[in-house]
């Protein structure tokens, strides 16, 4: 009898970093692979992303809507709550033998607690990162100790997990999909990138992308607006703009890009890219620009500054082209300069990513197959006492 594993997604990013993992996962004979689609990829202000799984070819074996119109902490509360009675539901149905998650999203959260009240192991991807800035930070650790798996993009994050209590043997540093997305895809010519933007890329650009800081309720738009201001310094330059995430403010920050781009032939803003158009953006761009986790994750493996705004990322490991600013016009302005100088471009042309070499799929695979297959599964977890 096949073993079901259960695969959730809930944003663009997720998928674009989930994506190697499914693909091989699908190639088990023995092994049924359960796709399931909910949060952001169901809705269509933030792109409907479900396209972009439906165009892979990936068949999801259900879509759960569980978002609601309005971006409030009460609406995020309402949508965790949905997402727990609905995949308590499906997961009566289908009885996975085990569930597959990444990151630190509300959804996720959620899902985990389903899956933990139905016994269902959990296999949690990049527990132990830091980002002190967000509501993200509590999230990944409560999943940290509802999960059985864990693979960690560093060393240093492993040691973090197990500092958690949780077991060395059960916690697996595999390096960053990011990082083999980004040296393993085939990329867009520049000609090709541009004819899928729809957008001549005649001058030096940058991308940028800026998401809701969570712990700093009701400064979105006082953020948002200092990044505009700087950029509105760069007349010689050209910004692929990507929206906020689903987060709470979320909304806000989007309808002030809009504004924002309609007025600005320099801006081109986008619902969503999409893993290869993405990276591609980043290979022939001269910066990125915002908070997203991409920046120091993705963008050091084409050698390219990041200018990382504000405290979302703050705890993170960084390379050396990542350069840290408040969230003020003045100092992005000026950070922005100091990542388009010619001294500072030599400076990271030979940066070490520290987010891994490329191989992490491989890796993940392995040792869910070692799970699924040939090692018994104790959900009754000791607490590993770092003393011991």
């Amino acid at each position: 009898m096949k073993k079901r594993i259960c695969i959730l997604t809930a944003t663009r990013a997720e998928y674009g970093l989930l994506k190697p993992v499914i693909l091989k996962l699908q190639r088990m004979e023995d092994l049924e692979v359960l796709v399931v689609a909910t949060g952001a990829h169901l809705s269509i202000s933030h792109g409907y992303t479900l396209q972009e799984i439906e165009q892979d070819e990936i068949v999801v074996d259900r879509k759960i809507e569980i978002l609601l119109s309005s971006d409030t902490g009460v609406a995020v509360s309402k949508a965790m709550g949905l997402a727990m009675i609905s995949f308590s539901e499906y997961f009566e149905e289908c009885q996975p033998n085990l569930l597959l998650v990444l990151g630190d999203r509300y959804e996720t959260l959620a899902v985990c607690c389903a899956a933990m009240n139905m016994g269902i192991p959990i296999a949690h991807m990049y527990g132990g990162e830091t980002t002190e800035g967000a509501i993200d930070e509590s999230i990944r650790h409560a999943i940290t100790k509802l999960s059985y798996l864990h693979f960690t993009s560093t060393e240093l994050y492993r040691k973090r997990v197990i500092q958690m209590g949780e077991a060395p043997e059960r916690v697996f540093n595999v390096g960053a999909m990011g990082i083999e997305n980004a040296l393993s895809s085939k990329l867009l010519t520049k000609k090709e990138l541009e004819a899928s933007l729809d957008w001549k890329l005649y001058k030096p650009y940058g991308v940028v992308t800026f998401h809701p800081v969570t712990l700093e309720a009701g400064k979105a738009m006082l953020q948002v607006e200092a990044l505009l201001k700087a950029l509105n310094h760069f007349t010689d330059m050209q910004f692929i703009i990507t929206k906020a995430n689903a987060d709470a403010e979320g909304a806000h920050i989007n309808r002030h890009l809009e504004i924002y781009s309609n007025s600005h032939e320099n801006v081109k803003l986008y619902d969503s890219l999409g893993m290869i158009r993405y990276l591609s953006a980043l290979k022939y761009s001269e910066m990125v620009i915002g908070n997203s986790s991409s920046g120091l994750i993705e963008a050091p493996s084409f050698q390219i500054p990041t200018v990382n705004i504000g405290d979302r990322q703050k705890g993170r490991l960084k390379a050396e082209s990542v350069i840290d600013c408040p969230a003020e016009s003045s100092a992005i302005e000026q950070t922005m300069r100091l990542a388009r100088s010619s001294e500072y471009r030599s400076k990271i042309s030979t940066v070490i990513n520290p987010y891994g070499n490329g191989n992490t799929s491989d890796r993940i695979v392995a040792i869910l197959d070692k799970y699924l297959f040939h090692e018994a599964i104790q959900l009754k977890k000791g607490f590993f006492d770092l003393s011991r």
